[in-house]
C-alpha cells in the first residue's frame, strides 16, 4: 500500500508548504495552512467526457451564431453586457445575507424559455420551495437539485441536459479525485476547473455562488476569480434596503456598469431610477444636508449627504463617517480650518451618506463640505441645489468628469442651481440649460454663495 503523502496549502492564496508554517510569505496571512492529502487523481467515471482539441488558424474558427442569453433581470442583463454569453462562467459573490442566493432563484424562476437546474448544496428543497412561493414566481422549466458530490451532479447534468446551471455554493461542492474537505483551496479549485470544462465543451453558462472571507475578498484561492468570465459582487449594508450589484470583471462586456436593487419580502426588485429613491423627500429645509450629483461606473447618481456638527462632550472630539472614507473626511475638515477659517477641531462631526450607499466618487467632496458648514452654521441649504467637484488640498475647486452627465441628472430631477468647478466650464454649453450653474474656484466663494 503507497504511503499517503500530505502537504499544508494556504487557504487564503492558494499556495503550498511541505511543513505548516505560521505566516505565508506569499499573501502575507497568518494561520491560514491547512494540511491535505496529495494523491493521484482518479479517473473520472461520470458521464461528462472531454473531448481532445487541435489546434486550428484564426481565419478558420467560425463565430458561433448562438445569442446571449436573457435571464429576465434587465439590471443583470445590463451588467453582464447584454445577457450571459454561452459557455461562460459567472462568479456571483457577496456578504452573508446579501441576497445572492435569492437573485439566483429569481434568475431561474424569471427565465421560463431556457431549461434551468438549480444546484443547492445549502438548503434543502423544501426550504428552496418556502423562498420560491415567497418570490410569487414559477417556472415549468427551473429543475431543483440538492447535491454536493460533483460526479453526481455530472451525471444529472448529462439526464437534464440544461441551458443555464446555478452552483450555490462553489464552496460546498467536492469531488472525490481530491481528499480535503468541501470548501478547501484543492476542492474548490478543482471543482471550479471541472465545471469551466463543462461550461466550454457544453455551451451552456454555468453560474457559480461564492462567499467571501471577514476582510472582504472571496473566500478560496484567488485563482478562481482568473478561471471565471465574469466576477459579479452584491455590495450594500444588509440593514438598508439597497443593493449595488457590481462588475469587477467581464470578458464579454464592460466593467463600468452597475445595477441597484430593493430588497422587499418578495425578494429583489429593480430600480430604475435611483437618484430619486436616494434622496429624502421632506418639505421643509433642514441643515447639514446636501445633495451631490455622483458617478458610479458609467451611471449617474444623486445622492443625499447628511452632517451633524456639535460640540464635543468629552475631551478627545469624534470623527464618524459612514459610507465616506473617514480619513477624506478628517482631509476635509482640516482644508475647511486652514483655508477657510472654521474652528471645527473641537466639535464632533458626524457623516452619513443616505441609503447605506458607499461613495468613493471625489466629486462628492463640495456636498460633504456644504453639509459641514451648514451643520455648523445651523443654515439650511435649499432643496433645490446640487454639487459635484473636488476639493484640493489648498482649497481650491477641482473638476470632476464627465459633467455634462452630472448636470443632465440634476436638471431632470427639477433642481434649478448646481455648484461646480469654474474649470469644468470649459467647453461647456450652459445656454441650453434649464438648471442654473455656479461656478467655484476656492472654499471662499462657496461660503459667499452659500450662507452670505
Amino acid at each position: 500500500m503507497a504511503k499517503t503523502k500530505s502537504i499544508f496549502i494556504c487557504q487564503s492564496c492558494g499556495s503550498n508548504s511541505p511543513k505548516w508554517i505560521g505566516k505565508c510569505p506569499v499573501c502575507n496571512e497568518w494561520n491560514t495552512y491547512v494540511e491535505e492529502i496529495v494523491q493521484k487523481p482518479k479517473p473520472f467515471s461520470g458521464s461528462f467526457v472531454k473531448t481532445k482539441s487541435s489546434p486550428k488558424v484564426l481565419s478558420e474558427i467560425s463565430l458561433s451564431s448562438a445569442e446571449r442569453i436573457h435571464t429576465g433581470i434587465n439590471e443583470l442583463d445590463r451588467i453582464l453586457g447584454g445577457g450571459m454569453v454561452p459557455g461562460s462562467l459567472i462568479l456571483l459573490g457577496g456578504e452573508p445575507g446579501i441576497g445572492k442566493s435569492t437573485l439566483a432563484l429569481q434568475l431561474a424562476l424569471e427565465s421560463d424559455k431556457h431549461k434551468i437546474l438549480y444546484v443547492s448544496g445549502e438548503e434543502s428543497e423544501q426550504q428552496i420551495k418556502l423562498r420560491a412561493d415567497r418570490i410569487g414566481n414559477t417556472n415549468g422549466n427551473c429543475y431543483i437539485l440538492c447535491e454536493t458530490n460533483l460526479e453526481n451532479i455530472f451525471s444529472q447534468l448529462a439526464l437534464v441536459l440544461p441551458e443555464i446551471v446555478i452552483i450555490d455554493s462553489i464552496q460546498t461542492i467536492h469531488t472525490d479525485k481530491i481528499e480535503s474537505s468541501p470548501g478547501s483551496v484543492s476542492q474548490v479549485r478543482e471543482s471550479a476547473s471541472q465545471l469551466l470544462a463543462y461550461a466550454k465543451e457544453s455551451a451552456v453558462p454555468v453560474i457559480l455562488i461564492g462567499h467571501i472571507t471577514k476582510d472582504g475578498s472571496l473566500a478560496g484561492p484567488k485563482v478562481l476569480e482568473h478561471i471565471v468570465d465574469t466576477v459579479l459582487y452584491f455590495e450594500g449594508d444588509r440593514n438598508h434596503l439597497y443593493r449595488i450589484l457590481r462588475a469587477y470583471k467581464n470578458r464579454f462586456g464592460s466593467t463600468s456598469e452597475l445595477g441597484l436593487f430593493e430588497m422587499s419580502n418578495k425578494g429583489l426588485s429593480e430600480i430604475t431610477n435611483p437618484s430619486e429613491m436616494l434622496i429624502s423627500h421632506f418639505d421643509e429645509n433642514l441643515s447639514g444636508v446636501c445633495i451631490a450629483s455622483t458617478i458610479d461606473g458609467i451611471r449617474p447618481f444623486l445622492i443625499e449627504s447628511q452632517a451633524l456638527v456639535s460640540s464635543a462632550v468629552y475631551g478627545t472630539p469624534q470623527r464618524s463617517s459612514t459610507g465616506f472614507d473617514l480619513r477624506r473626511l478628517n482631509m476635509l475638515l482640516a482644508v475647511l480650518e486652514k483655508r477657510a477659517g472654521f474652528k471645527l477641531a473641537s466639535k464632533d462631526v458626524f457623516l452619513n451618506i443616505a441609503g447605506g450607499i458607499k461613495v468613493a466618487d471625489p466629486a462628492i467632496d463640495l456636498a460633504v463640505i456644504s453639509a459641514i458648514l451648514s451643520s455648523n452654521l445651523d443654515v439650511p441649504v435649499s432643496k433645490k441645489k446640487c454639487f459635484s467637484a473636488e476639493v484640493g488640498l489648498s482649497g481650491e475647486i477641482r473638476p470632476v468628469s464627465r459633467i455634462e452627465q452630472r448636470i443632465i441628472e440634476a436638471e431632470k430631477l427639477g433642481f434649478e442651481k448646481m455648484y461646480l468647478s469654474k474649470y469644468n466650464l470649459k467647453g461647456l454649453n450652459i445656454k441650453n440649460l434649464k438648471i442654473k450653474i455656479v461656478p467655484l474656484e476656492k472654499i471662499e466663494d462657496l461660503v459667499r454663495q452659500l450662507f452670505h
